[in-house]
């Protein structure tokens, strides 16, 4: 039992030493944790001055973290300054391009930002990342994770770009980085770029002014190739160095040359994440530049670049795969997957539901380390499967792009689950964790009740049932037997129940279900949540909002408004496709190939947005500024399936037209969508945590949560108006939170704004 007990930390700790970083380095921190799962041997790469080593290893006591830099210098004053006190930190010399530990001896290699030094001062040689690369693989075990935080470059076929630029923001004679307008920086920028070369710079055009821009009085307009304008935007601000940065080149891989790269090297991509950071596009680049798109018509508005990139590579044992490739559609179904059309009887629209069979139960076997058991106090940790085989996410050839160039992965961390049949639960709970994680009945505490919930209502007739096991404590690593009919079926590892929740509000965890369950098992263990390391919500004091008391949502007249309908009354808003899926391996070698059927919108995108829309309510004293939530009544054919009643409580959320291709464009949309249906005006647009896929078997779809400034209603006929609910009675009545949507949304935002820390 003390190798357990060693791995507990210091919580209180913790929250205090991440109150004191920046956002930069929060978000870093997030990312690595997210996937090195907060234990094993670490390495960093490239570590710098050690400070980001230092945060690993003091914000994840069981994680033995190696900072490692060429520089002897920095290896000794990074030892100067944080060498003490920490027994779980220690600095080495060496050059990450290079074999620095023994073969397989790490579980996690991270390079933060470094790789780019690599290209840059290797004479811009862009294959020497890759060769960088190759060299660390060699130092993971099996199962070992290599964690890439850089820069990434806009895809090869973006071609040029119309960059504009303010010109009267500095001084527009000077050359001076320092006191110089932006326009002019870029055309001094033009002649030094890569200045390490023997012929630095590149060539543009400069278009002229452009007349009545948002951005100043003064824009100049310059066409110029896409990837150099992303250099120059993600640098701009940066002038106290300039000199040193112009020596650098940013960029090295696109999206698809990271992916192709790891996957040649033998690791499975589990996480490719454009990360777009909130501060620095909202402070650095929205209002302040604009890149608009050569040939199209009236030069169609891009999204801001990607501040940031982070692929997650697994090494994997031999003749497991690593990717995916979808193939020709099969014609012939199985059947897995069916169809159901309900009519509403009081507008006569038909809707469509796809079906699949069985209640899925998920069940989280969770422990708690040095608490005194019972959920007594301790670090709490939930049993979980990684990199299990999900193909359908990577289904591209039916809907259009992702927003933000989101490239979800093939392999992703989920609950266990098991389908009821025939057996009870708690018996068919039993068999599966004998089966799955080794847990015999004897290794059992005892089960409390989980959640339920439809995961996504509007399109899929499916209900969620959690089961909450706690369990003797035991980090297990179990290789699980094949379920998927893929070359794995992932591996059972145990994850702090906390850092799961920071993994989701940083975009690197996919699946929605485990998110709810470790906040159900903290909630009904009455547990802290820990601090929120998303975006910060500020929302608005509006004096005219109505608060809905919960007690008369809970009371509120019952209504079954949809009754079957047959096929040929569908609209055909939903279809099943059914594709082939072939695994590959790090050669291009088939090793598994199976047919999956998926459920598509036939009009629409993959992109669902989904609005959290919050005020602070009026009054004084103890209720005064209270945070409410907009919850929309509505009424939907799947409620009726399960409950015997269409009415439901769901969040405002929409399906996104294809032709809605950024976030910006999306969030634009929502802005116009929230005001016409339900009388918003609406200040600011958060985002509310990463993307997430609510459920993972049935279809690619991709959900984008934000939360949502309401600065007043408008008082004209709208098609509902929004019930305001406290977000504290929202918490306290998750058995009415039954769309997943609205539940994501509601626990996210009370994390958000500090209701469950």
């Amino acid at each position: 039992m003390r190798q357990v007990e060693q791995r507990r930390g210091d919580r209180d700790a913790y929250r205090r030493y991440l109150d004191g970083m920046d956002a930069s380095m929060r978000q870093k921190v997030a990312l690595t944790a997210a996937h090195l799962l907060g234990e094993g041997r670490v390495a960093d790469m490239g570590m710098g001055s050690g400070t980001g080593s230092h945060a690993l290893a003091s914000l994840y006591p069981a994680l033995e973290v190696i900072g490692v830099d060429l520089s002897e210098t920095m290896v000794e004053l990074a030892r100067e300054r944080y060498g003490q006190g920490l027994p779980n930190l220690e600095f080495v010399v060496g050059d990450i391009a290079a074999p620095v530990f023994a073969p397989g001896t790490l579980d996690g290699i991270f390079d933060s930002s470094v790789l780019h030094h690599v290209t840059s001062f290797g004479g811009y040689d862009h294959a020497a990342a890759a060769r960088a690369l190759a060299a660390q693989v060699g130092q993971l075990r099996e199962h070992g994770v290599l964690v890439v935080r850089d820069f990434l470059a806009p895809a090869p076929g973006d071609g040029d770009a119309w960059l504009d630029l303010p010109a009267d923001d500095g001084d527009a004679a000077s050359s001076d980085p320092r006191s110089c307008s932006t326009a002019r920086l870029f055309e001094r920028f033009a002649t030094e770029f890569r200045s390490l070369s023997a012929a630095p710079g590149f060539a543009y055009e400069r278009v002229g002014r452009v007349p009545s821009s948002p951005l100043a009085r003064e824009v100049i307009r310059y066409r110029v190739a896409h990837r150099l304008a992303v250099e120059f935007v993600l640098r701009k601000d940066y002038r106290t160095d300039w000199e040193g940065e112009v020596k650098e080149e940013y960029t090295y891989f696109t999206q698809q040359e990271f992916e192709g790269v790891f996957a040649r090297l033998g690791l499975r991509v589990v996480a490719s994440t454009p990360l777009r950071n909130p501060w620095i596009v909202r402070n650095r680049l929205r209002g302040k530049i604009e890149l608009r798109a050569v040939g199209v018509v009236g030069g169609q508005l891009l999204e801001e670049p990607a501040t940031n990139y982070v692929i997650v590579g697994e090494r994997v044992p031999p003749g497991e795969g690593v990717r995916f490739e979808e193939g020709d559609p099969e014609q012939e179904r199985s059947g897995f997957l069916t169809m159901d059309h309900h009519r509403n009887v009081s507008t006569g629209r038909v809707l469509d539901l796809v079906r699949r069979p069985h209640l899925t139960l998920d069940v989280l076997p969770w422990f708690d380390v040095g608490g005194g058991g019972n959920g007594g106090g301790g670090d709490l940790y939930v049993l979980a499967r990684k990199s299990y085989p999900r193909p359908i996410l990577q289904c591209r050839r039916r809907g259009s792009p992702l927003l933000g160039d989101l490239r979800p992965p093939g392999y992703v961390t989920e609950p266990l689950y098991v389908f009821q049949e025939d057996k009870p639960v708690g018996l068919t709970v039993e068999e599966a964790l004998e089966r799955h994680a080794r847990l015999a009945p004897e290794h059992i505490h005892g089960f409390r009740p989980g959640a339920t919930y439809y995961p996504s209502p509007g399109g899929i007739l499916e209900e969620v049932r959690s089961v909450l096991v706690e369990i003797e404590p035991r980090f297990v690593e179990k290789r699980l037997e094949n379920l998927s009919g893929f070359s794995t079926s992932g591996i059972v590892r145990a994850i702090e129940a906390r850092q799961l929740l920071r993994a989701a509000q940083v975009g690197g965890l996919p699946d929605a279900r485990l998110e709810l369950n470790v906040y159900q098992l903290l909630a009904s263990l009455g547990r802290d949540a820990g601090p929120w390391i998303g975006e910060e919500l500020r929302p608005s004091e509006v004096a005219d909002v109505t608060r809905t008391p919960f007690a008369a949502l809970r009371g509120r007249p019952s209504r079954r408004l949809f009754r079957r309908a047959g096929p040929d009354e569908s609209v055909g808003f939903l279809e099943i496709h059914r594709s082939w899926f072939e695994e590959l391996d790090a050669t291009g070698g088939v090793v598994a190939r199976r047919a999956l059927e998926f459920g598509l919108p036939r009009p629409l995108s993959f992109n669902t947005i989904v609005a959290a829309p919050i005020v602070r309510g009026p009054g004084a004293g103890a209720a005064g500024g209270e945070p409410l939530l907009g919850i929309d009544e509505y009424d939907l054919p799947a409620a009726q399936c399960f409950n015997g009643n269409s009415d439901l409580l769901v969040a405002p959320a929409w399906r996104l037209p294809r032709a809605v291709t950024t976030m910006s464009a999306a969030r634009a949309w929502l802005i116009e969508r929230l005001e016409q249906e339900h009388g918003l005006l609406c200040g600011e647009i958060w985002e509310l945590g990463g993307p997430y896929h609510p459920t993972l078997g049935v279809t690619p779809e991709v959900v984008h949560p934000v939360a949502v400034e309401v600065v007043a209603e408008v008082p004209s006929t709208v098609k509902r108006r929004l019930a305001w609910v406290s977000l504290r009675e929202a918490l306290a009545n998750t058995d009415l939170l039954l769309d997943g949507h609205l539940r994501i949304a509601a626990m996210r935002a009370a994390h958000a704004l500090g209701l469950l820390t």
